[in-house]
């Protein structure tokens, strides 16, 4: 038997993991050892601080819901979930639309709704349009693609925090006509504070960061033979355009509103933006991340 130290320990600990039969989750295992032992060993953790962490992350894990998922919102805070959508999109077969992060707040089964209507209930300032077409990369229009589309309310609340779970609201699904066109009315919605009542937001405060995210509509995207779309389009106007707290803005993704003659709907300002879809690979999707309710214990 060896007297381990805090080098030879993390050897030890290797040695221990190499009989894992999955090869995806030892190579993934064995990295996430050989780093967290060299991050302690770097910065010296004390057991105190050491303490601090597991309450911290057991705290986050207890603000998980079925409507919240307080992990995804920690790790787009670190910026982590960037770092997983830019590496996935590299395995892609091909890129249209530069994609974004789905974020905490995507819903599964929100309302189909014709083309032209308002995914906002009771708006309480002028409606804008969005309007475009979704083709693929050579530009041919792709027909009856599912365009979801979900944001906050003129005042920076989604519906999840603006009602109870039960009640959808800024949100729905389009489907694209025969030419691959879409359009739909909203409001503009409110750049917002990302929730700083819980573990992460502490975390956030503490480190002086204004938890800001800038003003933006969530779009997913999917169409057959096409790998899913997961973006964003975002108001370049917003205060916080250029220091997104989730590092989501990318610059062909940034929009105006503005009164647009070509617009489906007369009278209203409108933002147009054309989706490009790539092909699909096996088993492809764009998606990083998930509806929090389809979070659920792993089987035994």
């Amino acid at each position: 038997m060896q007297d381990l130290d805090e080098n030879t320990v993390t050897d030890a600990t290797l040695a221990q993991m190499g009989t894992t039969p999955d090869p995806r989750l030892k190579q993934i295992m064995e990295a996430a050892v050989r780093h967290m032992h060299a991050f302690a060993r770097e910065v010296d953790l004390t057991p105190s601080e050491w303490l601090t962490a597991i309450g911290f992350l057991t705290e986050v894990g207890k603000a998980c819901t079925d409507i919240r998922q307080e992990f995804i919102l920690l790790s787009d805070v670190l910026g982590l979930s960037a770092v997983v959508n830019a590496l996935h999109d590299k395995k892609a077969a091909e890129l249209g639309t530069q994609s974004s992060l789905l974020g905490p707040f995507f819903r599964e089964g929100a309302a189909e709704l014709p083309l032209g209507a308002s995914i906002i209930a009771n708006p309480s300032v002028p409606e804008i349009v969005l309007y475009g077409q979704v083709t693929d990369n050579d530009g041919r229009p792709l027909p009856n693609a599912l365009v979801q589309v979900w944001q906050t309310d003129e005042h920076g609340l989604y519906d999840v925090q603006a009602h109870d779970d039960a009640h959808m609201d800024m949100r729905g699904n389009f489907r694209t006509d025969a030419s691959g066109h879409y359009h739909f009315r909203t409001v503009r919605p409110l750049g917002y504070s990302i929730p700083m009542d819980g573990p992460v937001g502490r975390l956030v405060a503490q480190q002086g960061r204004h938890g800001m995210r800038p003003s933006h509509i969530h779009i997913l995207i999917t169409a057959e033979g096409h790998r899913e779309l997961v973006t964003a389009l975002y108001f370049g106007d917003d205060d916080h355009i250029a220091s997104d707290t989730v590092f989501g803005v990318s610059n062909s993704l940034v929009v105006q509103s503005k009164a647009d003659p070509e617009s489906p709907i007369p009278g209203l300002r409108a933002v147009r933006y054309d989706f490009k879809m790539p092909r699909a690979a096996d088993n492809d999707t764009g998606r990083v991340g998930a509806d929090p309710a389809s979070f659920k214990p792993a089987a035994e």
